[in-house]
């Protein structure tokens, strides 16, 4: 056999031994496309190398800067058609993320639902779904809110699908972080799914972290603390 050969049995060998553990390791999570579940199992290497590469870990932290605009003026409608008046979390951090169903950060709502778990009594996490990049949320709102209480525990509030780019379809929560003349000084958008925004109690944008920032980092602890 040559050695070109060998090495070809080999690649096929390690990659059918890698499909067989992404289908072992997904065997709960039936209503996941076996795209999603193969995101679902390299999500830790993905972390791992965007850390090491740098690759959007983008981290901005401001305090004591009041918005021209109360972001507690603002409402949301949820996956579940119900409507969520921001200011019922005064008092509490709001710590806002746009996410997707199809991006390789999906693995984030696990750790996001612990963050909540872990900070219940003074955090409120609320997922803002998106098609903006890379169309990697086509689901409708009911596909969406199944996906992530059946896959992930997801017990959070789930806002409508809607976008966060700044465009005709801009949630206005997202006009609102991303407007320096609202929030009082970011005009960064999202970099990709699963970018978070951390507003204080008082309903001041205190951080920015980019979607290859863990939930459960140091960053995000400490800044709650």
């Amino acid at each position: 056999m040559s050695k070109g050969r060998s090495i070809l049995f080999v690649l096929l060998g390690v990659i059918a031994s890698f499909l067989v553990y992404v289908g072992v390791s997904n065997r709960n999570q039936p209503n996941m496309s076996f795209r999603q579940k193969i995101l679902r199992t390299i999500y830790p290497a993905l972390m791992w190398m965007t850390r090491i590469s740098g690759k959007n870990t983008t981290v901005l932290m401001r305090s004591g800067i009041d918005p021209r605009n109360s972001l507690y003026d603002l409402s949301i409608k949820t996956v579940s058609g119900d409507t969520l008046p921001l200011a019922q979390f005064r008092g509490k951090y709001l710590l806002i993320v746009n996410t997707a169903s199809d991006c390789g950060y999906t693995g984030q709502y696990e750790e996001l639902q612990q963050l909540q778990d872990r900070f219940a009594d003074q955090l409120q996490i609320i997922a803002f779904p998106s098609n903006d990049f890379k169309e990697q949320e086509k689901g409708t709102n009911q596909e969406i809110a199944s996906f992530c209480q059946r896959n992930y525990g997801v017990r959070f509030p789930v806002a409508n699908k809607g976008g966060v780019l700044r465009h005709a379809g801009q949630q206005p929560v997202f006009d609102w972080l991303t407007d320096p003349n609202q929030n009082g000084w970011n005009s960064l958008n999202p970099q990709w799914n699963f970018a978070k925004f951390l507003v204080d109690r008082e309903g001041r944008l205190i951080r920015y972290f980019g979607p290859s920032v863990s939930p459960l980092s140091e960053d995000v602890l400490s800044a709650l603390k």
